[in-house]
């Protein structure tokens, strides 16, 4: 596989010493980072939406998730998982399966949610920050087992 503007980075003085150790746990250090970016931007955005439209947790909630899946999707196809497919067919193929994946997690972090901030009136914060780690952790292994599997398969 070619190399990415991320192996690329390794190779500068200042990171060569930590290329060992990258090369080795590339794909876990990716999803890192990208579902670290996704989740503080599922975070402020969620913040900003309560804050200054008040619509409620469960609708605020699904928009945050559509943004932020989108921006998943790429991320993990591009660098964590290197989904690269040859056919349009196989694309949204593997962007259904991705899309499911996290649909059944939007439904999970939905229901968290409304027990704990609707029924159980627990601080919105920390549920929701609870809520996007136990997600965080179902996404990766859908990703992994499910959605970019074919990368392992070759």
């Amino acid at each position: 596989m070619k190399e990415d503007i991320f192996d690329r980075m390794m190779h500068l003085p200042l990171l060569r010493i930590f290329e060992p150790f990258y090369r080795k746990h590339k794909e876990v250090l990716m999803y890192l980072l990208f579902g670290g970016i996704a989740f503080f931007l599922n975070i402020f955005l969620f913040l900003a939406i309560d804050r200054f439209l008040p619509i409620g947790e469960l609708i605020n909630n699904i928009i945050c998730w559509v943004v932020c899946v989108l921006f998943q999707f790429f991320t993990n196809r591009t660098w964590v998982f290197e989904g690269h497919v040859e056919s349009m067919s196989a694309f949204l193929g593997q962007m259904g399966s991705f899309f499911g994946g996290r649909i059944f997690t939007l439904a999970v972090e939905e229901i968290l949610l409304a027990v704990f901030i609707t029924w159980l009136a627990f601080p919105t914060t920390p549920v929701k920050l609870a809520a996007q780690v136990v997600v965080i952790v179902f996404n990766y292994f859908i990703s992994k087992l499910v959605v970019f599997r074919e990368k392992e398969e070759k």
